[in-house]
This record gives structure tokens, sequence and C-alpha cells, in this order.
């Protein structure tokens, strides 16, 4: 089977031609592979687009969590299909933030989690004024009567 594995210790993986290690505890650094192999590729400024690519993509995940609902009197068909199609876009946002932060490189995991509490506040936040523009709607119709 093979040795045992320390931890904190690279795990060596074959794919058939190669040999790579796979960083298996939290580490920091530019020296990481996120989503691809290659990329950030030892580069700083690729490591910089990374983290900033994972946070985006987390603030994304997170607003389209909390979408408004569809508007009553919507077609129930055109509907779904809106309801389903972002759907679609904030899984597929979430598996890929999942992989990434599976690199085990604590910047690429706290512009995870930046990126989602902001998104989670823009929401919130948007959601609370809409319920808040709703009261004052109700409110002022019902001192109009």
């Amino acid at each position: 089977m093979g040795m045992p594995m320390a931890p904190g210790q690279s795990m060596p993986m074959s794919n058939g031609t190669m040999i790579m290690n796979m960083q298996m505890s939290f580490f920091w650094g530019k020296n990481a592979i996120v989503l691809f192999s290659g990329w950030p590729n030892n580069s700083l400024g690729m490591y910089i687009l990374a983290i900033l690519f994972v946070f985006i993509l987390a603030l994304a995940a997170e607003v389209l969590s909390n979408q408004p609902s569809i508007k009553r009197g919507t077609n129930p068909l055109k509907g779904g299909l809106i309801q389903s199609g972002v759907y679609f876009f904030r899984i597929s946002f979430i598996y890929l933030l999942m992989l990434a932060v599976m690199s085990f490189n604590v910047g690429i995991f706290i512009a995870a989690v930046l990126g989602h509490s902001l998104g989670f506040f823009v929401a919130r936040s948007r959601a609370i004024a809409v319920a808040n523009g709703e009261d004052q709607r109700s409110d002022s119709a019902t001192l109009k009567i």
C-alpha cells in the first residue's frame, strides 16, 4: 500500500504520466494550484487574480442564493425557467468555490469567506430596504384612507 502520511505532509498522486504533490493542510503562499493545473503558476499577479476570482465568485453565489421571489402573475413556465437558470449558475459557482478552497490555500479560503460574507450583506441589506419600502408604502396608503 504505502507509508502512512504524517499530518500536513504532501501526498504524491499519479495521473498516469507524472507525479503531482497535493497539499493536505492549510498553507499560505502563491505556490498553489487553484481550479486548473498550472494556475496561478507561482506568479504573484496570477495568484492575486485567483484570489479576486474566488472573492467575486463567492459574492455572486451568495447574491444569487438570496434572489427575490418571482412576481405575482408571472407565467409559471417562465418563472420556473428563470429560477432554474439562476439555480444552475448558483450551484455551479458553489461547486467551483468548493474545488478552489480544496487547494488548502489560506488566501483562497479567506477570499471565499469574505466574498460570501459581503454577498450576504449586500443581498440582505437589499432585502431589508425592499421590505422597508413596502412597509412605508403600506403605511402611507393607510394614512391616505
